[in-house]
């Protein structure tokens, strides 16, 4: 017997559901049409009196906190001093072919002179072919750079300018400064300009790491708020004196986390000078490459093996052995122990003793030879 399925796709409703189904799409489209529109749960609700409706009174605020008004004074004093500085590269428009130079990226710096000289990071104009400074008034101007010091993160620009535009900056010591003494950041975080920040000194002597891979020394810690485009920017003390550059962060995330470090004054005091009158700083040399740190400890060496001596170099001078190569095969030199004391096991440790050394100073190279611990005295020569 055929079953007819047409009943079975049918919906089971039951008649008397129809009549209710009206009745709720008739009451609601009634409540739509009454409340459309309006606020209906507040429309009972008395319209507010004129007099209600008007601005609240102000009430007055008083005189600033002494604390307030040495900030603010210290920003109006200093900001005319930092800069932004954009900088720039050479890129080839792909409709013409014709070279132009665009942003390649921005950072802070401030102005060290009347003459115009302004110092940044040498990591803000890293692999730039130009740079512009835009002072505190909005003028901009070309730079040209005058000289760097990687191994430090400090560079020198200099714009022309009028004189009455360039509002050198006062610099202060870092060699006296304790934790806990309140500083200030002002600079162009994020490209955003005249942007200060405070907090306090959180640590001093700390070691960071320079572009070139070299420790730099004697950094200052601190958590006021510093973030990318503040490199290059003062930090200053609460007399709105310079006491470092503000250099790098420590953060997960890449900006602020409130341990941001900065090149101490008195280095940035004794390398800007030689940049600006030299274009460059001569480092004290001993005349000699030493062996990596890998040889020293897989050879459990005392010290850096002196691969190869320069000729006519300081440690030539001072008859100091580097490898020499023989029919028998490489027959060790000295080992350099130590200099003027202080113990060398590494490179870094060798690097750090010079950097305390001056050009035409004699030191006391401590080497292992045959056996034994002899002292070389050794005339530093500039290196550049």
């Amino acid at each position: 017997m055929d079953t007819d399925y047409r009943y079975h796709l049918r919906p089971s409703v039951s008649p008397w559901l129809w009549p209710i189904l009206v009745i709720l799409l008739i009451c609601g489209g009634v409540l739509l049409g009454r409340f459309s529109g309006s606020l209906w749960p507040f429309q009972n609700y008395p319209n507010p009196s004129s007099q209600d409706a008007q601005p609240r009174a102000i009430v007055p605020r008083g005189d600033l906190a002494s604390d307030e008004q040495a900030t603010i004074a210290l920003y109006k004093r200093c900001a005319p001093a930092v800069v932004h500085i954009t900088s720039l590269t050479r890129q080839t428009n792909p409709y013409n072919l014709n070279v132009q130079q665009v942003p390649k990226g921005t950072g802070s710096g401030f102005i060290w002179n009347k003459d115009g000289f302004i110092v940044t990071n040498y990591h803000v104009i890293q692999d730039a072919n130009g740079a512009t400074v835009t002072l505190a008034d909005n003028s901009s101007y070309k730079a040209r750079l005058v000289g760097a010091f990687p191994d430090k993160d400090l560079a020198v620009l200099q714009i022309t300018a009028p004189a009455d535009r360039l509002h050198p900056i006062d610099v202060g010591a870092s060699d006296d400064l304790q934790v806990g003494q309140k500083v200030f950041a002002i600079g162009n975080p994020f490209g955003l300009d005249q942007t200060l920040t405070t907090g306090i000194i959180s640590a001093l002597n700390r070691e960071i790491e320079s572009v070139t891979g070299q420790p730099i020394r004697g950094v200052i810690q601190t958590d006021a708020a510093i973030n990318p485009g503040n490199s290059g920017g003062p930090l200053m003390d609460s007399a709105g004196r310079l006491i470092g550059v503000n250099t790098a962060i420590a953060s997960p995330s890449g900006a602020s986390a409130g341990i941001g470090f900065a090149i101490p004054v008195d280095e940035v005091n004794r390398v800007v000078p030689e940049l600006i009158g030299k274009g460059q700083v001569a480092r004290a040399d001993l005349g000699l490459t030493p062996g990596s740190d890998q040889l020293t400890r897989q050879n459990r060496l005392p010290g850096l093996v002196v691969l190869v001596v320069a000729p006519d170099g300081p440690a030539a001078k001072a008859h100091i052995k580097p490898v020499m190569r023989t029919p028998d095969g490489l027959v060790l030199g000295d080992i350099v122990v130590g200099l003027n004391g202080k113990p060398i096991k590494t490179n870094k440790d060798l690097y750090l003793a010079l950097d305390q050394c001056k050009v035409g100073a004699t030191v006391k190279v401590e080497v292992r030879r045959d056996d034994q611990t002899v002292e070389v005295p050794v005339t530093l020569e500039a290196v550049n």
